[in-house]
């Protein structure tokens, strides 16, 4: 799994995931909340099963 996500695009995702659950915990949000361990967990990986599907790449990484 080669890194696909990368920056800005990385941050963005533990932001909205963090929020998205820390709401669901806090009450403000119903149980689909938990769903921000999807972006969570790829911001943290680096890696998104989507954006190969979709031609896409935020990583400034070199690929070989």
């Amino acid at each position: 799994m080669t890194p696909n996500v990368g920056g800005i695009d990385k941050i963005l995702r533990i932001a909205a995931g963090a929020g998205l659950i820390g709401a669901t915990v806090a009450g403000v949000l119903p149980v689909w909340g938990y769903l921000g361990v999807i972006p969570l967990a790829t911001g943290l990986i680096g890696w998104c099963p989507f954006y190969p599907l979709l031609g896409m790449n935020s990583c400034p990484m070199k690929k070989d």
